[in-house]
């Protein structure tokens, strides 16, 4: 921690934002966690804070009542530049399924022929990465990906559907993501992941969290189907690999 100019600000009147240099970058993104983490375990309880990471941010939220902000920002500029250890935090790579399926990437060859490549290699380069869960928001468990490789840069759609369905993959812009639920949406469908990335019936609705890593790699349409009806029933194990920070 330490090693950045953080801006602190109201962000109404019992939330702060907390700003850090505005560029997508792993480690802004871990000085966040770490500092997220030293006030959970040292300074603000859980039961009376909400807080929530995301890119070059960090909100905290006071479930009960207004915030003094001078007095505050002030604490949180001490704790911040305080002594603090850094901890290795857990962290996860959750490989999920994704059927690239025509009756599913209804967008791939679009994108294909925007990109002047084939859909082959769209797959190819979309599964042969590794990305980090930058944010999660948007919709409940809308994972913000980064780490898009340049050669699959798109814009999103000119026109957004009315109704993109449930696990959707999709690019827009330098970043991939998943439709945990049917929803409105702009962004280029390429396939479909047919693991539920939210569940409010769950303990933990959502089991990916921002700093966490994302793999895919490509099923066919039986398996789709046999993973979907796994994942209704609850019996689907999601590959994941504990990684260091």
């Amino acid at each position: 921690m330490k090693s950045y100019n953080i801006n602190i600000k109201p962000f109404g009147k019992q939330a702060i934002l907390i700003e850090w240099p505005n560029k997508v970058d792993e480690q802004i993104l871990e000085d966040i966690l770490q500092f997220q983490f030293h006030l959970k375990q040292d300074h603000l309880n859980e039961i009376e804070w909400e807080m929530v990471a995301a890119y070059n941010s960090l909100t905290l939220i006071h479930r009960d009542g207004e915030i003094n902000f001078s007095k505050f920002r002030r604490e949180l500029k001490d704790w911040y530049s305080s002594e603090a250890a850094p901890v290795v935090l857990d962290r996860y790579q959750w490989n999920l399924p994704v059927c690239y399926d025509s009756e599913f990437g209804i967008d791939l060859s679009v994108v294909a022929q925007a990109l002047k490549t084939s859909p082959e290699e769209i797959i190819g380069l979309h599964t042969r990465h590794v990305y980090t869960v930058y944010g999660i928001g948007f919709l409940p468990g809308f994972m913000y990906l980064g780490g898009l490789p340049k050669s699959l840069e798109t814009e999103r759609r000119a026109e957004p559907r009315l109704n993109v369905k449930k696990g959707a993959v999709g690019l827009a812009g330098k970043q991939t993501g998943i439709y945990p639920q049917d929803s409105p949406g702009g962004w280029n469908i390429i396939g479909n992941c047919p693991v539920p990335i939210f569940n409010i019936n769950n303990d933990d609705p959502c089991f990916v969290n921002v700093g966490d890593r994302i793999a895919f790699y490509q099923i066919n349409k039986g398996q789709y189907e046999l993973h979907k009806i796994e994942a209704e029933v609850g019996i689907y194990n999601i590959e994941k690999i504990k990684i260091n920070a």
